[in-house]
């Protein structure tokens, strides 16, 4: 008879042979962790099959999601003494595993990105000790590969003609509509108006966030910009969790990220939101503020697409703004810019 040690935290049982100091392992089950490892795998090892490339990207983003978001949480947030002799930022990985009811080995694989397979339950438990709130932990589900949660198709169809006619009709309200990578494909007079460095773009080259992190000063059109891009981000961040391998959006990321380091900074925090109805501010050409709540409908139409429109916050923004379109729809975007009294956003602070 040999003497069993259970070691089920790394998936191995260790058989000692009394009298001789030997030992040898075999595999063992770890029902409480929902691992799924095929025998003929190693955990350090990735799939061999077309489908690798993905998979590896989605762990290793899953690992850095769970690191930051461990970093994140404070003793105190999960009732735990914090003691004298910490070093680490917020919890450390055992202090995870043991509140979370798992193995410090098998969480320390799901962080270093090994190719296991937690159950619904298991990321249950890990989403409370983190403290994730449902966006959180329905980006942490997709990273994981969950079935069952719900992936947008990538907006491929062409814009029905209908839905400038309705962005048209909305005017004197601005209203444009922007995919989940914030291109944007369709617009009225009244968003033009706002954000009329964004209408001179070439279409092709129409992105909200990308026409932020690169417009001159004097073309910023939002009042609060560290508090709104960082904000997009973190849409940006859950959004991509839904398209891991997709060429179109992992092509995007990767150039903006190389081009731009301030969006590098953001997108490595690894925020993410979801998209909900905000105020938000954006500066006229000649420098007043116009204050509008942005409200986001999906459009059923064309799929992985929003209208967003905007309204007037109060009386002054409602005048102002009625004034602005009036100029717009006289002068053209290029005119009313060249015309404005703003030169680099007056009583404004730089952006980036």
């Amino acid at each position: 008879m040999t003497a069993m040690i259970p070691a089920a935290a790394w998936g191995y049982q260790i058989s000692s042979y009394p009298g001789t100091g030997g030992i040898w392992l075999r595999r063992a089950a770890v029902p409480h962790t929902g691992v799924v490892m095929p025998d003929d795998t190693d955990p350090a090892n990735g799939p061999t099959s077309g489908s690798a490339s993905s998979e590896a990207q989605r762990r290793t983003e899953l690992g850095a999601f769970l690191r930051l978001r461990r970093e994140r949480t404070t003793p105190e947030d999960a009732g735990i003494s914090r003691g004298t002799r910490r070093r680490t930022p917020g919890l450390r990985r055992e202090e995870v595993a043991q509140l979370s009811g798992v193995g410090v080995a098998w969480y320390t694989w799901l962080e270093q990105g090994r190719r296991i397979n937690p159950s619904v339950q298991v990321l249950d438990a890990i989403a409370r000790t983190l403290r994730l709130d449902r966006t959180e932990r329905d980006h942490l589900y997709r990273l994981a590969d969950i079935p069952g949660v719900p992936l947008d198709v990538s907006a491929t169809q062409p814009q029905p003609p209908e839905h400038q006619t309705i962005l048209d009709a909305l005017i004197p309200l601005p209203a444009t509509i922007v995919t989940a990578r914030y291109d944007v494909l369709a617009f009225n007079d009244a968003y033009a108006a706002l954000d009329p460095g964004l209408a001179l773009l070439p279409a092709a080259d129409r992105n909200v966030l990308w026409h932020l992190f690169t417009a001159e000063e004097h073309l910023q059109p939002l009042v609060e910009w560290e508090r709104e891009v960082s904000f997009m981000v973190a849409q940006l961040r859950a959004e991509s969790g839904r398209r891991l391998g997709d060429p179109h959006w992992t092509g995007f990321i990767r150039q903006f990220s190389e081009t731009n380091g301030r969006f590098a900074e953001i997108w490595a925090r690894h925020e993410v939101a979801s998209s909900v109805t905000r105020r938000k501010s954006f500066w006229t050409v000649d420098g007043d503020e116009i204050s509008v709540i942005a409200t986001g409908f999906a459009m059923a139409s064309t799929p992985d697409t929003k209208m967003w429109i905007y309204t007037p916050d109060d009386a002054r923004s409602q005048r102002l703004l009625g004034l602005l379109v009036g100029r717009y729809q006289e002068l053209g975007p290029a005119e009313l810019l060249r015309r404005g009294a703003r030169t680099g956003g007056a009583g404004r602070s730089s952006a980036h």
